[in-house]
């Protein structure tokens, strides 16, 4: 009769294995990021459709899906793609919303929210981690593009501020917080919580040229190996939300809904743009993406069970950047002309076409 193996000794046999798995996986990623130039990435005529409906005289940067708040996520992204648009007056007036209104906490990171309603403005003075590394990384690029010292300045002590209050040891892991409160081990009891869309990959080598005293190199790093696990399983998507609690396999977070969602769509297009080509969930990805399967959904990834299809042009964008940087599919012709519709999407579309037109014009 064969001996059975004590559960104790089976979860630890299970734990060992699927860290040496992911360790080895991890070191076979190649850890380097392909830079993007950024200036003059996006056509001016999509610019100013843009910037004419979502971007306020005053540089705030509108959610118009979500009640015509503001938020530091927003505001990263306006810098960016005025950025892309060489478009430096739109630039400085964002930057001075953003500085003025967001960047008034303590420890030098933005306040997340600020809603036009409120009293005061800023109704909620936690930080979103990957607004500040969305700003910080505008200004580092504009601050080179330009040869503007002050955007440099500003975007370094910007990068030590992220370093310093976000970056937390999570087992053998160092990850990135989403905000400086609420998400660590002591904060909730399925803690650490992390969000795999706020690993910005492209912005980890600039920020750790500018604050080379934090371990940029090591998040990134345990980010890739997080999204590995994360993608792992039967459903192969990642739960917006994650719980790392003591180190082990990461699952959906506590109150939060166990999906792949408006978050996590973004993952695939911030490793495109960082030039992370290679991994091997991206073709997963793009298969379930085609038209012949669901498409970008909203996934339950406990059940695989579909809760919403998104078909908004920012959306359908993003499986045609998947197929022309992994086989050089040219993107639709409906796909070519920017239709602005509500802010998410919209950005969403503007990043996907400044990564085409940059790294894979002949797709378009």
């Amino acid at each position: 009769m064969r001996s059975q193996i004590p559960r104790p000794v089976q979860t630890l046999i299970w734990l060992f294995a699927a860290f040496f798995l992911m360790t080895s996986m991890a070191s076979s990623q190649s850890l380097s990021v392909q830079p993007l130039n950024l200036l003059g990435s996006i056509p001016p005529a999509d610019w100013e459709a843009y910037r004419s409906r979502f971007v306020e005289d005053n540089g705030r940067v509108v959610d118009t899906a979500n009640g015509n708040i503001s938020h530091s996520e927003g505001q990263g992204y306006g810098l960016l793609l005025a950025l892309a648009a060489a478009d430096r007056r739109s630039f400085e007036q964002i930057w001075n919303f953003t500085f003025t209104e967001l960047l008034i906490r303590d420890d030098g990171l933005a306040a997340w929210k600020w809603d036009p309603a409120g009293k005061p403005r800023v109704t909620d003075r936690n930080n979103a981690t990957d607004g500040d590394l969305l700003i910080a990384y505008a200004l580092a690029k504009a601050g080179a593009a330009w040869q503007e010292p002050r955007y440099t300045t500003a975007a370094q002590k910007l990068a030590k501020a992220i370093g310093k209050s976000t970056f937390s040891r999570s087992g053998r892991s160092l990850v990135l917080l989403p905000g400086a409160h609420g998400f660590g081990a002591g904060d909730r009891p399925d803690g650490p919580v992390v969000n795999l869309s706020y690993w910005v990959f492209e912005t980890f080598p600039v920020l750790a040229a500018l604050a080379p005293e934090y371990e940029w190199n090591r998040v990134w790093r345990d980010g890739v190996m997080l999204l590995q696990q994360a993608t792992s399983g039967r459903i192969r998507l990642p739960a917006d939300w994650l719980s790392l609690q003591n180190g082990l396999q990461p699952q959906p977070a506590d109150g939060f809904p166990p999906e792949f969602g408006y978050n996590s769509l973004r993952i695939p297009l911030y490793l495109l743009r960082a030039g992370m080509t290679d991994m091997e969930w991206l073709r997963a990805l793009k298969q379930r993406w085609s038209a012949e399967n669901e498409g970008v959904a909203v996934v339950n990834v406990m059940t695989g069970q579909v809760r919403e299809q998104l078909t908004d042009q920012g959306y359908a964008i993003l499986p045609a950047a998947l197929a022309c940087a992994l086989d050089g599919t040219p993107v639709p012709e409906p796909l070519k002309t920017f239709e602005p519709s509500l802010y998410y999407p919209s950005t969403l579309y503007l990043l996907a076409k400044s990564l085409l037109g940059e790294k894979y014009p002949q797709c378009v």
